[in-house]
């Protein structure tokens, strides 16, 4: 007899366990592309979770290669979301990953439909869009759940539970820190999809750090932000920052190619397995790119193949974000983008002590005031807690430390109204994180002016 499957979805917030005696859910992929097939495999490692029965993608290798991969068949295989969405509704839910701007087109029609969905971050590029599909979700009493996967790894899961629970008192400020390191700079902002605003429309502060001030306004929940400044600027890599003789394509016209730190060579052929679901896109109707494959690439006009300083790229290197809380808190967020290796740092200063600590790291240390005479460090107590978290943390191979998996657990939860943890986040309760991305963009082109903030 098979022993039956136990899968707790808040491992990390509560001891309950969930036991598997429901029909998993269903669901349609609709974006076949990397973060939606990661938040998928739930359907393989945990079956009586989640089923995948079909996908919508205009890329015929994609829909193939998800339809194999998932075992469903032909008749469930669609070019568009609009496809999908005429067809009726075909399963319970939607595991959305089309790209930022793909959105609005792909979730309103679905969500009309009769669909719930999970729903990649940002969920909108800009506030009218968001304000939209906030509208529309509440229109048709979606469940819309939102992939802010950070809030699921231990580290942060853990800083929530201590705040909840008031060990450091109420909040005073707030300091988060995220130096994006050149290898992701390189590959994702200034080579890869997001690295042209008016192309993508999605700017850097949206596409790495909505994940930030996601996360500053989940710490901060007891309070709303109301204004906002920022400043920042496209710094490093332009056109007259080159090194001299500098080629325009790496491996094909630059004799720098063995010695620059940004080189393709260096960085995607030494390395062909970083950040690779982005970097060998190109080649995914290869079934087994060879590196020979991926060498032509590099000598090709792919802007993966391009000299750093000289690309379209017209997204900030590093921002500075302040925000005022209407509980008279404060918050600041800085991003630098080109550090030699990634780092998100938290220090959270409250009225009865404070939290400090780094993500990579998976450890952080609690402070808290205590003035009797047997008090370490000075009058305050001290707690380093080790969560011990190993893998890939900062998603070039997938893992997030371990927050993805979690996230797509707790997901089916948040489907099954089975009190999902204390991380779920809908699509009402990211507004506010979205609306200070926006607006701190929006402060930066105007000279760092504060803007208030209207809900």
């Amino acid at each position: 007899m098979k022993k039956q499957m136990v899968y707790n979805v808040r491992d990390l917030t509560r001891k309950e366990v969930i036991y598997m005696n429901k029909k998993p859910v269903t669901a349609i992929i609709v974006g076949a592309g990397h973060r939606a097939m990661v938040y998928s495999e739930l359907a393989k490692t945990n079956p009586e979770l989640l089923r995948i029965v079909g996908v919508a993608d205009p890329n015929p290798v994609r829909r193939k290669k998800t339809m194999e991969y998932f075992g469903f068949g032909e008749d469930m295989c669609f070019e568009s979301a609009e496809d999908l969405a005429s067809k009726g509704k075909l399963a319970d839910t939607i595991i959305n990953g089309t790209m930022d701007e793909q959105h609005i087109d792909t979730a309103v029609p679905l969500l009309n439909a009769g669909y719930d969905m999970l729903l990649e971050k940002p969920f909108a590029v800009n506030e009218e869009e968001m304000r939209t599909l906030v509208e529309c979700a509440r229109k048709n009493n979606s469940k819309v759940m939102i992939c802010h996967v950070l809030r699921y790894t231990p580290f942060y899961y853990g800083i929530k539970e201590r705040i909840a629970a008031g060990e450091i008192g109420d909040i005073i400020n707030i300091q988060t820190t995220e130096h994006v390191s050149y290898h992701h700079l390189s590959t994702s902002y200034i080579r890869g999809k997001w690295a042209n605003s008016d192309k993508c429309h999605t700017t850097m502060l949206l596409a790495k750090c909505c994940h930030d001030l996601d996360l500053m306004m989940w710490l901060m929940s007891e309070t709303k932000p109301t204004k906002i400044s920022s400043f920042g600027s496209k710094y490093q890599f332009k056109p007259e920052n080159a090194p001299k003789n500098a080629g325009t394509i790496c491996m094909k016209d630059c004799p720098l190619v063995d010695t620059c730190v940004y080189s393709t060579k260096r960085l995607y052929i030494d390395h062909p397995d970083r950040w690779a679901f982005y970097v060998w896109d190109a080649l995914e109707h290869i079934e087994n790119p060879t590196i020979e494959d991926k060498i032509n690439l590099m000598k090709s006009d792919s802007p993966y193949a391009r000299c750093i300083y000289k690309c379209d790229n017209n997204v900030v290197d590093h921002q500075s974000v302040l925000v005022n809380f209407a509980s008279g808190a404060t918050g600041t967020h800085n991003m630098v983008g080109g550090s030699s290796e990634p780092r998100r740092n938290i220090h959270i200063i409250g009225t009865k002590g404070e939290i400090f600590g780094n993500f990579e790291e998976s450890k952080f240390t609690v402070l808290k005031i205590n003035p009797s005479p047997d008090a370490h460090n000075e009058e305050c107590d001290v707690e380093v807690v080790d969560l011990n978290v190993k893998g890939d943390m900062v998603g070039a191979y997938g893992g997030h430390g371990g927050g993805d998996e979690r996230l797509a657990a707790d997901f089916v939860s948040f489907i099954r109204d089975e009190n999902p943890s204390l991380a779920c986040t809908s699509i009402f309760d990211s507004v506010a994180g979205h609306l200070s991305v926006y607006l701190a963009d929006k402060s930066r082109e105007n000279g760092g002016m504060p803007i208030e903030i209207k809900y």
